[in-house]
């Protein structure tokens, strides 16, 4: 697939057009809606420079390709971008923004985009950003991409920060209740210590220690827990990170039968939420997926109590709205930027808000 034949497709759109690569997060946001704009014929890496830690990619261009030439360099995606099972494709991973459980750690999807390539609604190819952090000045259009859904134009490449694996890990397991986990967590995080990702659920509290092998060991003494043995956490963590884990598979079965799964972004000091139905934590206490029949008014209005907010994950029917709504400061920004890039709403139409 050639840029010039996308952007003269582009140039003359005036219906609605879904983007998409395999389809691996319809199920986020709003119903998608439009004729199929595919970006699987953008697929390879187009520069890689593992010194300068740095590499480029089309959109295209599955996530697990990308790994797999990072990992050859004993490098990485720090930010562990979900796969769903292989399916994840570099412009997806950009345009939904979703990261994985060392994010709070290590940043998000929009800390490591470094530029972006796009073909904007009026057929013109736009790059933004460049191979490195310090050349960002003035508006950093290319982190706006980041859990845009689309709504702004066809991501055609992106540059992205990549780092080493780290040099030793491992994994910690301690018997909690969710109060106590939240107060540990809470009290490791303003320690000198390792802590590369949690996760809560169900009793346990589960945490992954990185860095060099003499931080990882002397965390390892300091906080006891019992070590999970390094393949069984490995499974551990990529079934969370994939959200493919026994929570993740009996979430989707609550969904199917009625109920809604929620992503709630929080404080990480702030409290237990007392919300019927299942808990898994992560990031700290700031990330908190929540399995429950409860009305969405209630679960936003628990969320907003502490400082946070909700966002509908998974759900049958999304009609309460996937996102939180806006302010309307923030909806005239929204729509500002969506006029810009877009002028004819012709991408992902409503994928974020209704009328956007």
């Amino acid at each position: 697939m050639k840029f010039d034949d996308l952007q003269a497709q582009l140039r003359d759109a005036r219906q609605p057009l879904r983007i998409t690569g395999h389809g691996s997060k319809d199920f986020y946001g709003e119903r998608p809606q439009g004729e199929v704009l595919s970006t699987l014929g953008l697929t390879g890496i187009t520069a890689y420079e593992p010194s300068e830690l740095y590499l480029s990619a089309l959109a295209g261009t599955p996530i697990a390709d990308v790994e797999t030439v990072l990992a050859a360099q004993r490098q990485r995606l720090a930010f562990e971008p979900p796969r769903f099972n292989g399916r994840g494709t570099v412009g997806g991973m950009v345009a939904s923004g979703l990261s994985g459980p060392s994010r709070a750690a290590l940043g998000s999807v929009r800390d490591h985009v470094l530029g972006a390539v796009v073909i904007n609604g009026a057929g013109e190819l736009l790059s933004f950003g460049g191979t490195v952090m310090k050349n960002v000045a003035g508006f950093d259009v290319s982190r706006v991409l980041a859990g845009s859904l689309g709504q702004l134009g066809l991501i055609t490449e992106v540059t992205l920060k990549v780092l080493p694996l780290p040099a030793a890990t491992a994994t910690l397991r301690f018997d909690l209740i969710q109060a106590d986990a939240l107060k540990a967590l809470n009290t490791w995080g303003g320690q000198p210590l390792p802590i590369e990702a949690s996760a809560w659920w169900d009793g346990a509290l589960v945490l992954r220690l990185a860095g060099a092998q003499a931080a990882v060991q002397a965390a390892m003494t300091r906080l006891g827990g019992d070590r999970i043995p390094d393949d069984l956490a490995a499974s551990f963590w990529t079934g969370l990170r994939d959200q493919s884990d026994e929570f993740f598979v009996g979430a989707e079965r609550a969904v199917a039968g009625g109920a809604r799964l929620w992503r709630l972004s929080l404080p990480s000091t702030a409290p237990e939420l007392k919300l019927h139905g299942e808990q898994l934590i992560e990031w700290g206490g700031a990330q908190r997926w929540v399995v429950t029949p409860m009305e969405p008014a209630a679960v936003r209005e628990a969320a907003a109590s502490v400082g946070g907010h909700a966002t509908l994950f998974r759900a049958l029917d999304k009609s309460p709205g996937a996102f939180t709504p806006l302010s309307a400061p923030l909806a005239a920004i929204h729509r500002r930027l969506k006029a810009s890039f877009d002028p004819h709403g012709v991408f992902n139409p409503g994928r974020l808000y209704a009328h956007l």
